[in-house]
C-alpha cells in the first residue's frame, strides 16, 4: 500500500529501497559495536518490554530500541541488584537462553528493570561491577640532557 502511495506521489522506489538498506545497515552496525548488551528493557513496573540493545558509557546506560530505534534512552544509574525469574516471568522470555533479570536504581526517577541472558549478565551489570584493574603509578624519568 505505501509502495503505490510513493508512486502515485513521484517518488522513485530506488530511493525508496536506497533508505531502507542505509537503515538497516546502520542498524545493524549498532548491534556490532563493542560491548553490547542485547536486552529487553522496562522503564516501568507495570508496563512493556521494549527489545533493543544497550551500551554502558561511564555510569550511564544508553539504550536503543530494536529494529527502527523508536525507543531511545539514557539511564543514570546508581544501584544494581540481580534476580532469577519465576518460571511465568521466564515464559515470556522463552526466546532468550537463561535470562536472567537486573534491577537499575535510576538516580533521576523510579527503577527500570533489564533482561537478558546470562552470559550477557556482566556487560549488563555495567561499571558498578566490573572489578578495577589496579594500575601502579609510573617511575618519574629523569629528562635527558
Amino acid at each position: 500500500m505505501i509502495w503505490a502511495i510513493l508512486v502515485l506521489v513521484g517518488v522513485p522506489l530506488w530511493l525508496c529501497a536506497i533508505g531502507i538498506l542505509v537503515l538497516v545497515l546502520r542498524n545493524r552496525g549498532l548491534r556490532k559495536r563493542a560491548l553490547d548488551i542485547p536486552m529487553r528493557l522496562r522503564l516501568d513496573p507495570g508496563g512493556r518490554w521494549h527489545r533493543g540493545h544497550g551500551l554502558w558509557v561511564h555510569d550511564v546506560l544508553a539504550f536503543r530500541g530494536s529494529p527502527a530505534a523508536w525507543k531511545e534512552g539514557l539511564l543514570w544509574v546508581t544501584g544494581v541488584t540481580t534476580r532469577e525469574l519465576t518460571p511465568e516471568e521466564a515464559h515470556k522470555f522463552r526466546r532468550l537462553d537463561q535470562p536472567v533479570v537486573a534491577t537499575f536504581t535510576v538516580a533521576d526517577g523510579p527503577t527500570a528493570e533489564a533482561v537478558t541472558t546470562r552470559q550477557d549478565l556482566e556487560l549488563l551489570l555495567g561499571p558498578s561491577q566490573q572489578p578495577t584493574a589496579n594500575v601502579e603509578p609510573a617511575s618519574h624519568v629523569e629528562p635527558a640532557t
